[in-house]
């Protein structure tokens, strides 16, 4: 099984690497996918005492192992958005928004943390499905027709999402059980 996991520059450090770690545990190929092929910097957002927002300091770094435009979609089992700030900003690219475009026509299994769902509204409907996200972005999972729930993981027809990086047991439990119902893609 092949799990593309959709980041880029500053991605969330604990979403993007407890994901590798945990599909590999599993012997599930996760594929770091970026705008292009190079060493991506990922971030550490948190929250300081006395602060009305997060922060963020540089993180760890990650090699992407394949640039967007040579993802094929049909090669994969699964995509897995971590947050970040990296979901912003592939709203810009279209094809990026194709290959997330086609998880959510195939209705194949998708996996969206923090900022993740970003991407679902911008690609697709996700009207009358049940998510979670970083509350900072329920006004716009609203806007875009999608029922937010506060909880750490919500599972809602193919969609597994989380809150954010605290949450990653439970989303993890969770899109793991779904990944392991779901058919193998045609290509492997």
């Amino acid at each position: 099984m092949k799990v593309l996991i959709a980041t880029g520059e500053f991605g969330e450090d604990l979403e993007v690497y407890y994901a590798v770690h945990r599909l590999r545990e599993d012997g599930i190929e996760p594929v770091v996918a970026a705008p292009s092929k190079k060493r991506l910097q990922l971030v550490v957002h948190d929250f300081e005492p006395g602060l009305d927002s997060y922060t963020e300091k540089f993180g760890h770094t990650i090699e992407a192992d394949i640039s967007y435009d040579d993802v094929d979609p049909n090669d994969y089992d699964a995509i897995l958005i971590p947050g970040g700030r990296a979901p912003e900003e592939l709203r810009r690219y279209p094809k990026v928004l194709s290959i997330v475009r086609h998880f959510i026509l195939q209705d194949k299994l998708i996996g969206a943390i923090c900022h993740g769902p970003m991407l679902l509204y911008a690609a697709g409907s996700i009207e009358n499905v049940e998510l979670t996200c970083y509350e900072g972005i329920r006004t716009e999972v609203e806007m875009a027709e999608a029922t937010y729930v506060d909880e750490e993981v919500v599972v809602s027809k193919n969609f597994v999402t989380s809150r954010g990086w605290g949450d990653m047991g439970p989303f993890f439990r969770e899109f793991m059980a779904k990944l392991n119902e779901s058919p193998p893609s045609d290509s492997l």
